[in-house]
């Protein structure tokens, strides 16, 4: 019998546009807690619902492997969980409930269970962990193995019912020695399936990783239910000592590091580079970071010397207005000189957009729209500004909401409060501006191609030849733009 079936409730196929992008990566928050239960002498095994078609498919596992616990504990570091999206808690309380079929207590961790422990808590999980996740999943683990659920009020880091009552003990403080933490327990997860998925899709495998927990800076729409407003950071040589695990264990072709913020601490990259040039660990890989941090070519050559290809900006507006009520602290020549030196050094550069935003007007999404055709960056991501519980901009615009209070998935993107225009306008603004940037990108091929400057991919020749919808397309949407924006 095992001790815990650790399991968590994003499933691919529940949210059509990531299953139509088959582009999945582990749960490595998941992956994290096993390994850490595992170096505490607890058996663990994991139920990865990232590729399940159903939350049934539990029955089986918990048929076979009989767990005395059973742990949803969701990735902290995947974007997707930190939408707190509602088909997904579904699923979170569906599965809760087929354990209780079994009399198999249930622990539930993640940023949504965070927000909604009452939830949570009616619906069939015993204990709810609030914030960082390891040490509190430990004590918890070992106070129902042992039969001594009646210290569950010493745990700090917990929520659940006693007489009726729900109790919440104290916070949990983060760790801050992150090199003290067992490496992800890989050896739980099948990774030739999702080498499979991506190689047939996209001709390269892709794994994911962290450098640091948290994040330091102070955007107002931004959700910190789980490690609050702290950073801690990895050192540069524990963090190649994994990836050179990684390169013999697994042999990935690329890296995402899905820190919210790469490389923060001065001298950081630096070092970083230097560690994967002397270990002949240098692995293509893509980074989230500020265009603050970026705006210093010495950073974005070291980004370069390691295997950085691609860096995703929260750029969010063009309208430097939005950006200070955002409270964001960059500005839009910092977020034009990154792109400018990522450029120089070989790096994509993408951007994250937001539209909506609490007093933007016309010329704030011209700001933006501008921005855009002038940068030109490789990707974008455009999202409308959403209220989370426990930030500020949520507190604001709470009074303007409906009964919607987060998205059902990730292409949902409703409006869920009264912006300066309609969601019918936000919707097609979306739909737009992804426009503009396509159209941009083919003219911008068709040049290249009559110039002869480069041989054209057939995923290129596709983009040309989409000119021919995009240049219509783009006149009748900016004509119901405009008569959008006057409801």
């Amino acid at each position: 019998m095992t001790d815990v079936l650790l399991t968590h409730s994003y499933f691919l196929y529940f949210d059509p546009k990531q299953a139509k992008a088959q582009m999945p990566y582990p749960p490595l928050g998941t992956l994290y807690a096993a390994g850490y239960l595992e170096s505490n002498n607890i058996s663990v095994k994991l139920f990865d619902t990232m590729l399940s078609s159903s939350e049934s498919e539990l029955r089986d596992v918990l048929r076979t492997i009989q767990p005395k616990i059973l742990v949803i504990y969701d990735d902290d570091f995947n974007y997707l969980n930190k939408m707190c999206l509602t088909r997904m808690r579904e699923a979170a309380f569906v599965m809760s409930a087929i354990a209780k079929e079994f009399n198999i207590p249930v622990f539930v961790h993640g940023s949504d269970a965070a927000d909604h422990v009452e939830k949570y808590l009616s619906n069939h999980a015993d204990v709810v962990i609030i914030g960082e996740g390891e040490q509190t999943l430990l004590e918890t683990c070992n106070a129902y193995l042992t039969n001594q659920q009646s210290r569950l009020n010493t745990i700090h880091g917990i929520a659940f019912v006693s007489n009726g009552k729900i109790i919440t003990t104290e916070k949990r403080n983060v760790i801050r020695d992150l090199d003290s933490l067992p490496f992800p327990a890989w050896n739980l997860v099948d990774v030739e399936r999702y080498r499979t998925i991506w190689e047939k899709h996209h001709g390269y495998f892709a794994v994911n990783m962290v450098t640091t927990r948290g994040c330091p800076y102070h955007c107002n729409w931004c959700a910190k239910p789980i490690y609050g407003q702290v950073y801690n950071s990895r050192s540069p040589e524990h963090v190649v000592k994994e990836l050179m695990f990684l390169q013999s264990e697994l042999q990935p072709d690329h890296i995402w590091f899905a820190d919210d913020i790469f490389g923060l601490k001065p001298g950081w990259v630096q070092q970083f580079s230097k560690l994967v040039i002397e270990h002949n660990v240098k692995i293509p890989f893509m980074i989230q970071s500020r265009a603050d941090l970026l705006a210093h070519d010495d950073t974005v050559e070291a980004l370069a010397n390691a295997g950085c290809v691609e860096v995703w900006i929260g750029a969010e507006s063009g309208s430097q207005k939005i950006l200070d009520a955002m409270e964001k602290g960059i500005t839009v020549w910092q977020i034009s000189e990154a792109r400018r030196l990522l450029k120089k050094h070989g790096i994509k550069a993408s951007f994250f957009l937001q539209f909506g935003y609490r007093g933007e007007l016309l010329e704030d999404i011209q700001a933006t729209i501008s921005m855009v055709k002038d940068l030109m960056p490789d990707n974008i991501g455009i999202s409308v500004s959403y209220p989370l519980p426990g930030t500020k901009f949520y507190e604001t615009v709470k009074s303007n909401m409906g009964e919607k209070k987060n998205w059902f998935d990730s292409d949902d993107l409703a409006m869920m409060y009264r912006g300066t225009y309609s969601p019918r306008y936000y919707k097609l603004l979306h739909r737009y501006v992804h426009k503009i940037f396509r159209c941009k990108q083919g003219v911008s091929l068709f040049k290249d191609f009559v110039r002869f400057k480069s041989a054209v991919t057939k995923s290129q020749l596709r983009r040309i030849i989409l000119l021919v919808y995009y240049i219509p397309a783009l006149f009748f949407d900016r004509i119901r733009l405009r008569q959008l924006s006057k409801v």
